[in-house]
């Protein structure tokens, strides 16, 4: 009988652990290299030319990360996720990316929770917003820290006047706070990303929120995205000759970001383009606010299986002021010496006019109406 009992027993229990199975992933990247770059700016404020530098540069790919991931399955195929990522920078040891200046944050990119099902998934935290995916996808040169659409909008954000005193900046989002993003299952190829995110600020119900849109299709080598994004009191920090302030929050919608983009990969040739405009509707066109658009153009080959080289074009133009405009030029080779490693070396080419300051490497403007030519060697590990 003891025996029936302790069979039943086992059995409950494997039952139990089968419905609710869970799993815990610790996981980084170290990405680092020696960068050149001629006429750089040590800052966001900065707008003087320091001359050349040489130096040792984290995040030639992406920024170096660790993190933690889990999934805890529920059954009825919903899953309970979270995920807590920060970068770093390899050079230093030092965590950055913080919202709060002088703030130092341990997970300064992903603190989510959330539910995934056959129906989408839902994810609330801090998380980088889905308008940077689908842009990446739509870039042959996938959005990386050098020479790619993101360093393109980038630009513009500080064509638009940002500080870079937060990682809200004026144009559009590459993190938000205190967001919630749905995104939905394809659908033959086409999928669906919702985000809002309240601003918590007392008195102003719009005060600091964001909300975002992205429809994206992917199939047969084409990925197509349109992009809309909108928020309210962006980038609330600034710096006065008191020091640095918080500005009061209005409510006031000030970051309105469009984008649409299209790649297509057939067999190892890809080809990418895209349009954005930047607005501020708040203070509309005049010379208070922007009004900003960007070109992209891409293209990029797979010599084999491990090798590829890839090239993009990214041209800023201020349609308040046309002798603002900005052009900017990249190429990339990138070799896969094992599943983990990668071995990459890349250079570029910056050609800014009026007060536009458009960067090559993520991070490190350039001094406005000036050109800047930068190369870098490095490598990207993964574990």
């Amino acid at each position: 009988m003891k025996t029936k009992w302790s069979c039943a027993a086992a059995l409950v229990v494997f039952a139990s652990s089968a419905h609710a199975q869970s799993s815990v992933t610790l996981y980084g990247v170290v990405d680092s290299g020696l960068l050149y770059q001629s006429a750089n700016a040590p800052n966001f404020q900065s707008k003087v030319n320091l001359g050349h530098v040489y130096q040792y540069k984290d995040g030639g790919i992406y920024s170096s990360i660790f993190g933690l991931k889990g999934s805890e399955d529920i059954g009825g195929g919903f899953k309970v996720n979270f995920k807590l990522q920060g970068s770093f920078n390899s050079g230093t040891g030092r965590s950055g990316l913080a919202d709060t200046p002088t703030a130092t944050s341990m997970f300064t990119q992903q603190t989510t929770v959330g539910v995934s099902s056959p129906y989408g998934s839902l994810d609330m935290g801090r998380q980088i917003v889905p308008m940077i995916y689908a842009m990446a996808d739509t870039d042959v040169r996938n959005a990386q820290y050098f020479g790619s659409i993101l360093t393109g909008w980038l630009g513009l954000n500080q064509a638009s006047g940002w500080q870079g005193t937060s990682t809200n900046g004026s144009v559009g989002a590459l993190y938000d706070d205190n967001a919630i993003v749905y995104r939905s299952p394809k659908f033959f190829g086409v999928s669906l990303a919702l985000e809002y995110a309240p601003g918590g600020v007392p008195g102003q119900f719009q005060g600091g929120t964001r909300e975002s849109a992205v429809l994206q299709y992917s199939n047969y080598g084409l990925n197509l995205a349109g992009v809309y994004y909108n928020g309210h009191d962006s980038n609330p920090f600034t710096t006065t000759a008191a020091g640095l302030v918080t500005t009061p929050s209005t409510g006031l919608n000030n970051n309105q970001f469009y984008y649409v983009g299209a790649q297509y990969t057939f067999e190892s040739f890809s080809v990418s383009s895209s349009y954005s405009r930047a607005r501020n509707p708040a203070t509309g066109t005049g010379p208070k606010g922007f009004n900003l658009e960007m070109f992209s153009g891409g293209l990029g080959y797979k010599f084999t299986p491990v090798f590829k080289v890839t090239s993009g074009f990214y041209y800023l133009h201020d349609r308040n002021v046309g002798a603002n405009h900005s052009a900017e030029y990249a190429l990339g080779a990138e070799y896969s010496v094992s599943k983990r490693t990668l071995a990459y070396a890349q250079v570029g080419y910056v050609d800014n006019h009026g007060n536009m300051s458009q960067t090559l490497t993520y991070g490190a403007p350039v001094p406005q109406d000036r050109s800047t030519t930068a190369a870098m060697i490095g490598i990207r590990h993964s574990f």
